[in-house]
């Protein structure tokens, strides 16, 4: 997923967003990867995105289970106060 933060959210707000979803990662046992970073392309096509929040899960039943999960619902609510716009792309990968 791809988050753009308001304009008006200032570097430790955006920091807690980041710490909090670091953590958020660790406490649901069907997320089994996290990656994150923010954008260091030099073409300029981010739209304004700045930050990438990359989560795995075994199959689409461990999304099933993070969707709705208190800690989930919990960071959602920390986080869209802060939030512009966001992108995010659910999918099962083919091999």
């Amino acid at each position: 997923m791809f988050f753009k933060f308001k304009d008006s959210a200032s570097p430790e707000q955006v920091q807690g967003i980041e710490k909090a979803f670091i953590e958020l990662a660790g406490k649901i046992d069907t997320v089994k990867g996290f990656e994150w970073g923010t954008n260091v392309s030099p073409e300029g096509l981010n739209d304004g995105f700045t930050h990438c929040f990359f989560v795995t899960f075994a199959d689409k039943a461990g999304l099933d289970v993070y969707l709705p999960h208190a800690e989930h619902q919990a960071f959602v609510g920390k986080l869209k106060p802060l939030l512009d716009k966001v992108c995010v792309v659910d999918y099962v990968a083919k091999k």
